[in-house]
């Protein structure tokens, strides 16, 4: 464990614990998935097993159960303090990090673990991509080849709608968007019904606010983690994932990648490559790696896919 990680010669605000220094914090907890529920819950190309569960995740559902219920003493404490009554609202955690880095399979995992420690029975998971504008919208703003861009989100949007769940609102609802058809799906939502705990998943959830806004939705969180690993790392898996793709959900005549379908591996690889530097690259560059400073953990994973140490930033 090292309290002074350094970064460009500066100490850091975290600390820094490798994995088996953060699977020690929690040696009598038990993994309550089977191998079963791991793999539904595992994303595309992602190697989590149950001893990393085990040894990562699982204390760090703990951690945020304890946060969890340390932010409701405090609501207790501060409104017996003012003399006010008003009910419990939701414990919000932001997940970041690039396109197939893995933060969607750590969101399921932590919604699926969260859930299963008295005091926060109810967690839910929203991703930001409801939030993106209509593909429409982006090819008449001129931007459709930076979907995922801090520009194509409706972050006023975003900002409501989480403002309303931490407001402690019964119901609130997001747009829903298809993977499929890769565009939001008009008259279709996912509705938030005041859960304990909402975790919002995004690419770009810990910008700050936008230019001549006062408020951004990373403000709303109460916890936030970034997900973080080797950008070649990251291009090498991003390309692994859309031959997976290629191979299976492209194939599907409904599939808005329907024309990729028919490449050759060869083709394939060098179109994901083409795609990752086009996009991706640029954006985590420009956009979401800069972010990572504002977490509250990072978990860093190294170049196979594994989690290999823990950045807890200090209180």
């Amino acid at each position: 464990m090292s309290d002074s990680h350094q970064h460009n010669g500066q100490l850091s605000p975290f600390i820094e614990l490798d994995r088996s220094d953060w699977a020690a914090l929690a040696p009598t907890m038990t993994a309550p998935l089977t191998q079963t529920e791991l793999v539904e819950l595992r994303g595309l190309g992602d190697t989590l097993d149950l001893q990393e569960v085990e040894e990562v995740y699982l204390p760090l559902s703990r951690l945020l159960n304890l946060y969890a219920e340390g932010a409701q003493q405090l609501h207790r404490a501060t409104t017996t303090f003012l003399g006010a009554s008003s009910a419990r609202t939701p414990f919000v955690i932001g997940i970041a990090g690039s396109v197939a880095v893995g933060k969607s399979t750590v969101s399921r995992l932590l919604r699926e673990l969260m859930s299963r420690w008295e005091g926060t029975p109810r967690v839910d998971l929203v991703t930001t991509d409801g939030f993106l504008f209509p593909n429409a919208e982006l090819e008449r703003r001129g931007i459709m080849d930076r979907k995922g861009f801090p520009e194509s989100y409706d972050r006023r949007s975003l900002l409501r709608f989480v403002s309303a769940v931490k407001s402690g609102a019964r119901e609130v609802h997001a747009p829903f968007y298809s993977h499929l058809a890769y565009d939001i799906v008009a008259d279709a939502e996912i509705t938030v019904s005041a859960p304990d705990v909402l975790i919002i998943e995004g690419l770009n959830v810990l910008q700050p606010p936008a230019p001549g806004r006062r408020l951004a939705v990373s403000d709303l969180f109460d916890f936030s983690i970034y997900v973080d690993a080797r950008t070649q790392d990251i291009a090498h898996w991003y390309e692994e994932r859309f031959l997976s793709l290629q191979r299976g959900a492209f194939a599907n005549p409904l599939s808005y990648f329907h024309r990729f379908a028919s490449l050759s591996e060869a083709e394939a690889r060098a179109r994901a490559s083409e795609i990752w530097k086009a996009i991706n690259e640029p954006n985590l560059v420009q956009n979401i790696l800069p972010t990572r400073p504002r977490a509250s953990l990072v978990l860093r994973k190294n170049s196979h896919h594994a989690v290999s140490s823990v950045l807890l930033r200090k209180t």
